[in-house]
């Protein structure tokens, strides 16, 4: 049965230039999924869009000497240029500055409000006495006290992932200008009661059947902490304002109204009517990709925020990713550890090599590490020898020794072909599982079964034609399920095939009087030296 599926990847920060972890992290298995679903017949409404809120933006533009809007401007056009370039698919890529976003926030604000789930208190919020102003998230940093990270932000570690308070972090100190000359002052703010929904965000947790394993832990975990009412706004210029007169000069804090911006990308696509109907709509099935230090936001706060609101349903999947070092070593620009999309655009290497080696490596359910020459050795040894050399093969025979017309099968070989289907149904299972990883793995075996039969039968030698046959629907079905992993690849190979026959399952039809068109090579083996862009652009 075909389905109505939305699709969403964490929304990133317009503070920086990506990296090669962000974008495993959620835009592309998000992009693989949504691809595959295409392929699968379902209506995929795949969105995104830049976090252009709250105190890192801000924080981002006082250092850079420009204001917030100038940092979003610049930022998100070189977000949306080089997700683009990745071939992420995406349906829309919108951003939270827009005022759908600011609107749809607003009120869903005020349903939760109107539903009783927004508490006021009294708390104690960082002030630096050294330059006179308050300090909110990231405009303070200190010692995670969970991890000892010592550049830990006031909202959140970044190497442990905890969600903290300013008054969490030992020895605290200002961002902007060192000073440890910190004060607390009090303040009123508004909190989100999730305290009066944990039994439900539990219940959901638990009876979840599609959510991974990792992402249960690391969510009940949290839950086992004890979940308490959460602050949801800021002392900040730059953000959405609250729709309340004793609270209109604050905005609301970032993982409040980020993750709303999922039904204001929709919106931003769709218009407002019809985007709210989708979201509400429990038919339509609701997935979203998310790195490690998004699952609690996905799994706990945005699930509370839903409860509360009332109107939307509760997510289908939430992907939770592990996290991508490079070679060992974290990924950080200052210190030229890792490799960033704009390098990688401006390199000679192939996108779809990019795209087929961090699918290889996908951190579903562990920490993975990029390493230059395990992307050259898969590259090598399972793109291009396996599949692009039966490719290869196959299509340059029937081309020169056939011209170009795909034989006939003589004889049925019924051991292969349940093979080739047994393959099938475990791929289509595993994209179904959102399991991606396997998903390649398989295809690359459905190549390696159609290699090695190709070496058995020798066509060559014996002039039975039908180990080519064969081997033409194999690189056909090869060639779909590794299509949304590798596109502009797979465009070329269909072109070669010269077919439309997009079905997920073996199809001998598709052989019926068909005529190939010419093959070219498609993969040019890396080496070393290709690297050498990146060990330049780090001096």
């Amino acid at each position: 049965m075909k389905e109505t599926k939305i699709i969403t990847a964490a929304l990133p920060y317009v503070n920086n230039i990506p990296h090669l972890g962000n974008l495993l992290g959620s835009h592309l298995p998000a992009d693989v999924y949504a691809r595959y679903c295409r392929l699968n017949g379902d209506n995929v409404i795949f969105v995104g869009g830049t976090d252009e809120n709250g105190a890192a933006t801000e924080f981002t533009a006082y250092k850079e000497g420009i204001t917030p809007k100038e940092l979003c401007d610049k930022y998100y056009k070189i977000h949306k240029d080089l997700y683009a370039k990745f071939n992420i698919s995406y349906d829309n890529f919108s951003r939270t500055s827009k005022d759908i976003h600011h609107k749809l926030v607003q009120e869903f604000f005020l349903n939760l409000y109107t539903n009783g789930f927004i508490t006021s208190k009294t708390i104690k919020q960082p002030f630096c006495e050294n330059c006179k102003r308050g300090l909110a998230d990231r405009f303070i940093k200190g010692t995670c006290p969970h991890c000892g990270y010592e550049e830990a932000n006031g909202d959140q570690c970044e190497q442990c992932g905890s969600v903290l308070n300013p008054i969490d972090l030992i020895n605290p100190y200002c961002a902007m200008c060192g000073s440890k000359n910190i004060i607390f002052k009090d303040s009123s703010h508004l909190f989100l009661n999730l305290k009066s929904v944990v039994k439900d965000i539990e219940n959901w947790i638990d009876t979840n059947p599609n959510l991974r394993s990792q992402v249960k832990s690391l969510a009940k975990g949290w839950i086992k902490q004890g979940i308490e009412e959460r602050c949801i706004t800021r002392d900040l210029n730059w953000g959405v304002r609250v729709p309340l007169s004793e609270y209109n000069e604050k905005v609301f804090y970032v993982w409040f109204d980020n993750v709303i911006g999922y039904i204001s990308s929709t919106a931003d696509l769709l218009g407002e009517e019809k985007a709210i109907e989708l979201w509400k709509d429990k038919s339509v099935k609701n997935y979203y990709f998310v790195g490690k230090d998004n699952i609690p936001f996905h799994t706990i706060f945005w699930p509370g925020q839903i409860i509360g609101e009332g109107r939307f349903h509760l997510p289908e999947n939430v992907c939770g990713y592990q996290y991508l070092n490079f070679e060992g070593q974290k990924f950080s620009k200052s210190k030229s550890v890792g490799i960033f999309l704009d390098e990688v655009v401006a390199s000679n290497i192939p996108i779809d090599y990019w795209r087929f080696y961090l699918t290889y490596i996908l951190t579903e359910t562990k920490d993975a590490d990029f390493v230059i020459n395990d992307f050259i050795d898969r590259i090598n040894k399972e793109l291009i020898d396996n599949f692009g050399n039966y490719v290869n093969r196959v299509l340059n025979f029937i081309y020169v020794k056939l011209n170009g017309k795909v034989p006939e099968i003589k004889q049925k070989d019924v051991d292969l072909e349940k093979q080739i289907s047994e393959c099938v149904e475990r791929i289509n299972g595993f994209y179904s599982k959102i399991e991606l990883r396997y998903a390649l793995y398989d295809a690359l075996k459905l190549s390696d079964l159609g290699n090695k039969y190709l070496n058995e039968k020798e066509p060559w030698k014996t002039g039975d034609y039908s180990s080519l046959a064969y081997g033409y629907e194999i690189i056909r079905l090869v060639t779909l399920f590794l299509s949304p992993i590798i596109p502009s690849s797979c465009e070329k190979i269909f072109d070669f095939l010269n077919t439309d026959n997009k079905k997920l399952a073996f199809d001998l039809r598709s052989i019926k009087d068909k005529k190939i068109n010419k093959p070219e090579i498609l993969f040019t083996k890396l080496e070393e030296k290709d690297f050498d862009f990146f060990l330049k652009s780090k001096k």
